[in-house]
């Protein structure tokens, strides 16, 4: 049975296929009497949208999303939020050449195997056009966010072998001031050559998103399985193409010694370095939340590639249709919202752990 629900108090349930008449979602367990603004669920979506840049997939969607519940003057109502986005722009034909054929390193073999068949257009429900929902839900969580002083600063900060050297927290002005949503001009401008490079070369190229959580409260967390980073890193990991999460100091901890490595108090309880990424024991320790996610390239290439068909018969695959040559500037706001969904759905769950 397919799990399409994420969340335990604050929860969002999607539905459709990349080439339906449309997607949607559900979103549970949302506050009463609060003011939406809907101007900002639409920017949010906007960020995450095809067709926005010379270097995404140029695929047309107006991601207009329409609510169908949940409001009544502006003001959420307590009950569930339903809401569609219609798919306006689909080339299913694109796709005749792989109904019949196992596209390397996509979902094609372990859906059908999975269920006994498969939609091949734009490869149906496992197509990242399903983010889109969660867009949503994470834009309504971050205004939530928001009015407690919670603040996200997501951005690119690898594509390739080019990497931001100075991590930091930054506005969304400067992260949106560019294509390839790196907050510096420089290391933008490099990063937006590689993709466009990449590109005429009929290839894709993987890259690194960073997320920072600012002003999040001390004590959000549920060990010992619901920690709030496995939380997170679950929540990332549901992400088509994310191959790594870490937090704080990551994998290069491995390389350090605990002297080095431990956070030392401050006397007021904050910490004078912040490997542990503002989490430890499971369980947000006030300090900024940091993680950073790996996402591979784009399956889908221009150039030729050896495969095998549904018969097991080995074939020549070229890919057709309109894909990114990396995913990693649309991606930023679908991790900004991940998360945002995970924060709101522990801080109301802290709410009903602790009476204050």
């Amino acid at each position: 049975m397919a799990d399409s629900t994420f969340g335990t108090l604050f929860k969002l349930t999607t539905f459709g296929e990349s080439h339906g008449k449309a997607i949607g979602g559900i979103i549970d367990g949302v506050p009463s009497n609060f003011s939406i603004d809907f101007d900002k669920i639409q920017f949010e979506l906007d960020r995450r949208r095809p067709g926005q840049s010379a270097i995404v997939t140029q695929r047309k969607e107006s991601d207009t999303v329409q609510f169908l519940s949940g409001f009544f003057e502006g003001k959420t109502t307590g009950t569930p939020i339903g809401f569609v986005i219609p798919n306006e722009d689909q080339h299913s034909n694109d796709y005749d050449h792989v109904k019949d054929v196992y596209r390397p390193s996509h979902a094609d073999f372990t859906y059908e195997k999975k269920y006994g068949i498969r939609d091949h257009r734009g490869g149906g429900r496992s197509s990242a056009r399903e983010t889109a929902c969660r867009v949503v839900a994470g834009a309504i969580a971050k205004q939530f966010l928001d009015s407690i002083g919670i603040e996200f600063s997501t951005y690119v900060d690898q594509v390739g072998h080019i990497r931001l050297q100075d991590p930091s927290f930054f506005l969304v002005d400067a992260i949106e001031s560019n294509l390839v949503r790196c907050p510096d001009l420089q290391t933008a401008e490099r990063m937006e050559h590689l993709i466009r490079d990449v590109r005429k070369d009929g290839d894709t190229v993987g890259g690194c998103v960073r997320c920072m959580i600012l002003n999040v409260p001390v004590g959000l967390g549920e060990p010992v399985f619901d920690k709030l980073h496995a939380e997170l890193g679950k929540a990332m990991f549901s992400i088509n193409a994310v191959k790594g999460v870490e937090f704080g100091s990551g994998f290069s901890s491995a390389e350090m010694r605990g002297s080095d490595h431990n956070d030392l108090f401050n006397s007021d309880g904050s910490t004078s370095t912040n490997n542990s990424g503002g989490i430890q024991g499971g369980i947000s320790n006030g300090m900024p939340i940091e993680f950073r996610i790996a996402f591979k390239p784009v399956a889908t290439i221009i150039k030729s590639q050896e495969s095998i068909n549904s018969k097991g018969e080995k074939i020549a695959l070229t890919g057709k249709g309109r894909h990114d040559p990396c995913v990693v500037p649309r991606a930023v706001p679908i991790v900004e919202a991940m998360a945002a969904i995970v924060i709101l759905d522990f801080y109301l769950r802290q709410k009903s752990t602790v009476w204050k």
